[in-house]
């Protein structure tokens, strides 16, 4: 077995993820620190932050629809040219001295738009570029890279920002963009497009391969209740944590420890083999529980690091292992549309944590809403435990999986000619 990295194509892939992850973590402070210098208002931000996620929102679908009709490889080169065109005309709007927020904030949405059909071409790039038992290994490595990118991106924005400006840190995620790009176009990628059909008919045809796999719809569901968990964290916990655990210290060592814990699960990720891989992945989701619970009862402040830590350790895990159970359930047919929906379900729930948490934290305070939240995704996460599907993943032969997949999937029509 050689290493992923001695492939020629996936060490393209996976030069061009690195690059464009580490320009892509610089942006969050850096946007953050500019938009409230410029107008003073959290508001903006967030006017700002909706444009960018509402159109990927909407349109993932649309976007693993392409994914699969296309070469993946040629969508990962428009929408990287198409986000570093966005970003380096932000980072000018920003040096120009008088930034004007309409601008920055349809760059953000034409970047959000691009990004809705560049998420769903990650993992067919991924198979289509590694095949067999090196997958694993190969979307661990690109996990731990991606979050060793982000580990060290805040304080790369922290130096851009307090040296050269704001705007460089937009210029440079658009030139890591146009670096991904240039390596995107030496890639080799075999693609076998599928027939031409209503584009109604391939959204079907990709939710019935959803619906078609209790481990996987269940598990959505899970992954969407963790998004809305991880808002109403991230909503309430840095209040909590300046007011009764220390001060604003805690909370950036609550940060710093996710990020490591997250690095530490895709690094576990790459080694460890679990039999029931889904259902460990799950059973990791659900340790979210604790720094929740930790924040509602006020625990120390070490206790509360700590348990935020090991709930980040457990995404960290999941992530690589769910991108290789999938890669390796699902015909590549279909594979950019399934993952757009995944991504769709799973985030689906953040906007509404958003939404939720500061309302039911003012109306009861935030013990309660917190608690409530620890035991949702506690019993969604490891709830499915309960599902055949989840625990027989990993313990059946491909052959045998795919004849007992075949018998429960449901008939459905063919589609409708255009």
């Amino acid at each position: 077995m050689t290493h992923p990295l001695r492939l020629r194509d996936f060490r393209l892939l996976f030069l061009g993820r690195a690059v464009s992850t580490l320009g892509d973590a610089v942006v969050p402070a850096a946007l953050a620190i500019a938009i409230t210098r410029a107008t003073g208002s959290s508001s903006a931000l967030a006017l700002v932050l909706g444009c960018a996620m509402v159109p990927r929102l909407l349109l993932l679908p649309l976007g693993g629809v392409v994914g699969d009709r296309f070469n993946p490889r040629l969508i990962a080169l428009t929408t990287d040219l198409v986000r570093a065109a966005a970003q380096i005309l932000v980072g000018l709007e920003l040096l120009g001295g008088e930034p004007r927020l309409a601008h920055i904030a349809v760059a953000e949405a034409v970047g959000g738009i691009a990004s809705a059909f560049a998420m769903p071409t990650a993992s067919p790039l991924i198979a289509a570029t590694v095949e067999g038992p090196l997958r694993m290994r190969a979307n661990a490595l690109l996990a731990s890279a991606t979050n060793a990118a982000r580990l060290g991106g805040p304080a790369l924005a922290g130096l851009l920002v307090y040296t050269a400006g704001a705007g460089w840190a937009f210029v440079l995620d658009g030139a890591s963009f146009l670096v991904s790009a240039a390596l995107m176009s030496r890639l080799r990628v075999r693609h076998t497009p599928g027939g031409r059909r209503p584009l109604r008919a391939d959204l079907a045809e990709g939710w019935s391969e959803l619906r078609a796999r209790d481990w996987y719809w269940t598990s959505l569901i899970g992954h969407g209740v963790w998004n809305g968990a991880s808002a109403v964290l991230l909503t309430l916990g840095p209040l909590i944590a300046a007011q009764r655990l220390g001060g604003d210290g805690v909370w950036i060592a609550m940060t710093q420890a996710a990020a490591f814990g997250v690095l530490a699960g895709s690094l576990i990720a790459g080694r460890v083999r679990p039999r029931q891989p889904v259902l460990v992945a799950n059973l990791g989701l659900a340790l979210y529980a604790l720094p929740l619970t930790a924040l509602a009862v006020s625990a120390p402040a070490p206790v509360t690091v700590t348990a935020y830590a090991l709930a980040m350790t457990g995404l960290g895990f999941l992530n690589p292992v769910w991108q290789t159970v999938v890669q390796q359930e699902f015909p590549a047919q279909v594979l950019a549309r399934v993952t757009s929906y995944d991504w769709l379900l799973s985030l689906a729930a953040a906007p509404l944590g958003y939404t939720l948490a500061p309302l039911a934290a003012d109306a009861w305070g935030s013990t309660g809403p917190l608690l409530v939240t620890a035991a949702l995704v506690a019993l969604a996460c490891a709830g499915t435990a309960a599902v055949p599907g989840v625990r027989r993943i990993g313990r059946i032969g491909p052959k045998d999986r795919a004849s007992h997949e075949e018998q429960e999937r449901p008939a459905r029509p063919e589609p409708a000619r255009p």
